[in-house]
């Protein structure tokens, strides 16, 4: 009878261990999951006081582009306008809002003035931050974890749809290799 309930008992901790593999942030979830939705998105042009204009970006405040990602539903093969281009660290971030509810995994973009009390060189994969990044809801002062980090240019974007309904203004981040020119 010892035996059994120690069998028992392993067999449910080995049971339990199993399903937490869900760590704080999710990341077993797909990135498929992170798709946000335009109502959730903050449209504040505001950026941080100490984040860097791109000297020579590829695409120019004005100018149109093509979005090659999906951040968000309607996004990829829109034309984006330019509203701003600045040098930064991109991070690929996994967090769980503020006010609790599901986890958000592979979050692309926050920037690394977007993190709280930032060092001045770039977080490595596994760090743990506090964002001030508000641009999605329940976003600013959740604890993340970086996934990947990329010294690169990020551009704040307005665009239309491909799925139809309103313009989205001042989308904070798409990066340069997320972009492609206007044919």
């Amino acid at each position: 009878m010892k035996k059994q309930l120690f069998l028992l008992v392993v067999a449910a901790a080995f049971s339990l261990s199993a399903c937490s593999n869900d760590n704080s942030y999710g990341n077993q979830m797909s990135s498929n999951d992170t798709q946000m939705e335009h109502n959730s998105h903050s449209s504040s042009g505001e950026v941080p006081k100490d984040l860097r204009v791109a000297e020579n970006p590829t695409y120019k405040v004005g100018s149109e582009a093509v979005i090659q990602t999906d951040h968000m539903e309607g996004m990829k093969g829109a034309i984006a306008t330019i509203v701003g281009a600045y040098e930064t660290t991109a991070y690929n971030v996994s967090y769980r809002p503020t006010t609790g509810g599901q986890p958000v995994t592979n979050h692309k973009w926050i920037i690394h003035e977007e993190i709280k009390e930032a060092d001045d060189i770039s977080y490595q994969p596994g760090s743990e931050v506090i964002m001030e990044a508000d641009h999605m809801k329940d976003m600013k002062g959740a604890t993340a974890q970086i996934n990947s980090a990329e010294k690169t240019i990020v551009y704040m974007i307005n665009y239309k749809p491909t799925t139809g309904g309103d313009e989205v203004k001042n989308h904070k981040w798409v990066t340069e290799d997320e972009l492609s020119p206007v044919k």
